[in-house]
């Protein structure tokens, strides 16, 4: 066993680092306590307060590069003064992390690695909190020590060796120089290490999930305890986020609203549309539909965040100045499925679309609905059933070789003498897909040989549709099984 991480008081009195044998920690500090690491559970918690961070930025990156150095990394780029300024935010994030019982210690910098940096080499548990001026990260970072670069143990032992114990000791050196000192991949990480923390190389940051390009927040001095609260609090959101889409010309096609609790945690009810809106009442209305009554909001949340997490373009329209103000055509209809979606759930809601192929079972799929039809396939050569069996039924049928209409047939069991009939339609098998493995008990074998189709009807009146699988004089290429017959469908 190791040690995963220790405290200040181990690291600073007994001089006990993470990766130390267990054996030898309690050797050195015989009244060492200790418990089983759970790395697992660790980050797990550390990206659930990611989540609770974006009530500060949309873009929070979880750091996990360094164990017992984990961090956040928000970038809050023009971001400070919704919140009073740097020192305010940091004084906020300070009380609110405090109030969940969760140590920390904060810093601003120009660049990520100077945050990360300044964070945990120039804090204190006096003053949690620093600030770099803008312009001026070189001298902020010119006393900490090396390993705050984010370097392994090997390549600051090396420094260490060459008397370089600062960061400043490295401003003088040349690049190609302070390369050269170490070997392969381990110099180069140091010069990237030091560009990325003075700005000389970027350092974009990955973000726990993406952020959306429009969102609206709003914090509470008593947190909301009850859903009838946030539903009171959602049209102003409603109304701001609307407002931000018109602006832009553009419709959310994807709803979240976010709930920020007391306890560090996150819960957000999502909503998609299925064509782009910006009507406030209806964003409200599929929300609801949603269920903002399932909302746990344990002890209370603080802060609401509605976000439009797609968005498209959405032309304006024009509307006559006297008549119905209620929707009308499509937007009634794109109204109704996403209130139909919203209460039956993602993709509960769908249409027929048409496909390019002439087997029947083949010829049509189940897409999502929308407030417009999607283009119509190639209508068929002949009438088709509205009925349709997917898959076909098996059939005994009597008919004259080696090409003639049945005469009678047997379906489920009830004997059909055929009074007319129609055909044969012959679709050939597609040769380019590959063959269904289906067995004859539960349909024919998709793609593997010719169809003929007739269309009969029986002396009851009753118009059905029926095929042969297979021909009695094969062509190249088809297998050596015996036609089937097979019903397709029925007229009603």
């Amino acid at each position: 066993m190791v040690l995963h991480a220790v405290d200040a008081v181990a690291r600073r009195r007994f001089g006990l680092r993470p990766g130390q044998s267990h054996a030898d920690a309690r050797a050195i500090a015989p009244g060492l306590v200790s418990a089983t690491a759970e790395p697992e559970e660790e980050r797990r918690a550390l990206k659930a307060l990611a989540l609770w961070f974006e009530r500060f930025s949309p873009l929070v990156a979880v750091d996990l590069g360094q164990p017992e150095r984990e961090g956040l990394l928000l970038d809050m780029t023009g971001g400070a003064h919704l919140f009073g300024g740097e020192a305010s935010l940091l004084e906020e994030i300070l009380r609110r992390l405090k109030a969940a019982d969760i140590p920390a210690s904060v810093a601003i910098a120009d660049t990520p690695g100077a945050a990360f940096a300044l964070a945990r080499w120039a804090t204190s548990s006096d003053h949690p909190a620093v600030i770099a001026p803008p312009g001026r990260t070189r001298e902020a970072l010119a006393d900490l020590p090396v390993e705050a670069l984010r370097l392994d143990d090997a390549a600051v032992r090396l420094l260490a060796r060459f008397g370089l114990q600062r960061i400043g000791d490295l401003y003088g050196l040349p690049r190609s120089g302070l390369a050269r000192r170490f070997r392969g991949e381990d110099g180069l990480a140091l010069v990237r290490r030091l560009d990325q923390a003075l700005g000389a190389e970027a350092e974009p940051l990955k973000p726990e999930r993406p952020a959306a390009d429009y969102r609206v927040w709003q914090a509470f001095a008593e947190p909301l305890l009850e859903a009838e609260g946030v539903a009171f609090a959602l049209p102003a959101l409603a109304q701001a986020l609307c407002a931000q889409l018109e602006q832009d010309g553009q419709g959310a096609r994807t709803v979240a609203l976010d709930a920020f609790r007391t306890d560090g945690r996150v819960v957000r009810l999502s909503a998609g549309l299925s064509a782009p809106s910006r009507t406030p009442a209806h964003l409200l209305r599929l929300l609801k539909e949603r269920g903002i009554e399932t909302l746990d909001l344990g002890f209370g949340a603080d802060a609401l965040m509605l976000c439009a997490l797609v968005a498209e373009p959405l032309a304006g329209r024009q509307t006559e100045l006297e008549g119905d103000p209620r929707p009308q055509g499509a937007d009634a209809l794109a109204g109704l499925i996403d209130r139909l979606q919203a209460k039956l759930g993602e993709g509960a809601v769908t249409r027929p679309q048409g496909v390019e192929s002439h087997l029947p079972e083949r010829s049509e799929r189940r897409v999502a609905a929308g407030p417009r039809p999607p283009p119509p396939a190639a209508p068929p050569p002949r009438p088709r059933p509205l009925l349709l069996f997917d898959p076909p039924e098996p059939v005994e049928a009597l008919a004259e070789l080696p090409d003639a209409a049945p005469s009678r047939f047997t379906w489920r069991r009830v004997a059909h003498r055929v009074a007319k009939a129609q055909g044969p339609e012959r679709l050939a098998p597609e040769w380019w897909r590959p063959e269904s493995s289906s067995g004859s008990s539960s349909g024919p074998r998709q793609g593997a040989r010719t169809r003929d189709y007739y269309a009969v009807e029986d002396d009851a009146g009753r118009r059905y549709w029926l095929f042969r699988e297979g021909l009695y004089d094969r062509i190249e290429g088809e297998d050596d099984r015996l036609p089937q017959w097979w019903i397709q469908g029925a007229w009603g």
